[in-house]
């Protein structure tokens, strides 16, 4: 009797363990199925972030922001602060627009970084200019310039009058996206100084433009051709394509 009593009360004992333990895991899953719920900021991209970018720069240009997600969703690595501790830190590639961030994207020397920023859909071309050919140092990247092209027309080539040269404006509005090696995307520290200053004591020095494709092909025959001379534009200048300056034309009104 004693036994049977000692057996029921032991399966009872075993009983009640499995169902505290269900009920300790049911509780337990609950509370992770709530965590995962909850709200985590992350940085999202919300356009292209380029490489060489500092972190802390992306967030005040707006190209990252921090975003609520569930933490569930959140990926492993996930950045989710930009202080004093990791602003300082580039973008080692580029960065998708609507990518989560990782930290680990961010770093001191990125990888492959382009030298200068090419906008979507147009070429960049480096056109050589001497000093007085490119307003001195006063044309800079982001710079808007006109662009001048002195020619032999094929009618005086054909003629045998090769002095007979004309000038007139090749493009109108061109935007400057480096000059030497300064670019709108500045390379690593020290990356192009040496190339710089021997282009400084040459008295020349490259100036690179960004174009559709269709307009590049006329700068680049212009070069090949013809002296270009470049103009600082002002915001509000006007300048006349149509215009063709001759020897015979110069002093005329």
């Amino acid at each position: 009797m004693g036994r049977r009593v000692i057996a029921v009360l032991a399966a009872m004992l075993v009983g009640l363990i499995g169902v505290g333990a269900v009920l300790v895991y049911a509780s337990g899953a609950d509370a992770r199925a709530v965590a995962g719920q909850r709200p985590a900021t992350v940085f999202v991209a919300r356009e292209r972030v380029p490489a060489g970018t500092a972190a802390a720069d992306a967030v005040a240009k707006g190209l990252m922001v921090p975003t609520e997600v569930a933490a569930k969703g959140v990926p492993v690595g996930a950045l989710v602060k930009v202080d004093t501790a990791n602003g300082k830190l580039v973008a080692l590639s580029d960065i998708a627009q609507g990518d989560f961030v990782l930290a680990t994207r961010f770093g001191k020397t990125p990888a492959g970084l382009k030298a200068i920023q090419v906008p979507d859909g147009q070429v960049a071309i480096s056109v050589e200019f001497s000093d007085p050919g490119r307003v001195g140092t006063f044309v800079t990247p982001g710079s808007r310039i006109v662009i001048y092209d002195t020619y032999v027309p094929a009618t005086s080539a054909k003629a045998g009058a090769s002095d007979a040269k004309v000038t007139q404006v090749l493009l109108d509005d061109v935007l400057v996206i480096a000059v030497g090696s300064t670019s709108l995307t500045p390379a690593a520290a020290g990356a192009g100084v040496e190339s710089q200053s021997a282009d400084s004591t040459q008295g020349k020095q490259l100036v690179t433009v960004a174009l559709p494709p269709s307009t590049a092909a006329k700068l680049v025959h212009g070069i090949q051709t013809g002296t270009l001379y470049a103009a600082l534009r002002g915001t509000d200048t006007k300048s006349t394509p149509g215009q063709v300056v001759t020897d015979s034309s110069l002093f005329t009104k």
